[in-house]
């Protein structure tokens, strides 16, 4: 279930791919999953990376991941679906509720 506490979902494969990457690189606590948008010419791309929480950002507990999110962000990613396939990370945006 989406709630505002978990503004976005991270799939089984996803958080599991997470984790062994965090682990297996020695990345420190501190640092989660970073899910926003970046303005383009002709639209918007997705922006999925490790990273440090901010002063501008809200932190989640999310399937046991720390995911971070720019407050600037939230609206635009409120509802997002991280998953993991053989070549990379996805993100699917269910579509707008009217």
């Amino acid at each position: 279930m989406l709630t505002i506490d978990n503004p976005v979902y991270v799939r089984p494969a996803a958080r599991q791919q997470i984790l062994d990457t965090l682990l297996a690189n020695k990345i420190p606590a501190d640092y989660g999953l970073r899910v926003g948008v970046r303005g383009g010419g002709c639209g918007a791309s997705w922006l999925l990376g490790l990273d440090l929480p901010g002063p501008s950002d809200e932190v989640y507990n999310v399937e046991g991941v720390q995911v971070i999110i720019d407050r600037k962000h939230l609206l635009y990613v409120l509802g997002a679906e991280i998953g993991y396939e053989s070549g990379g990370y996805t993100v699917d945006k269910p579509p707008s509720v009217p």
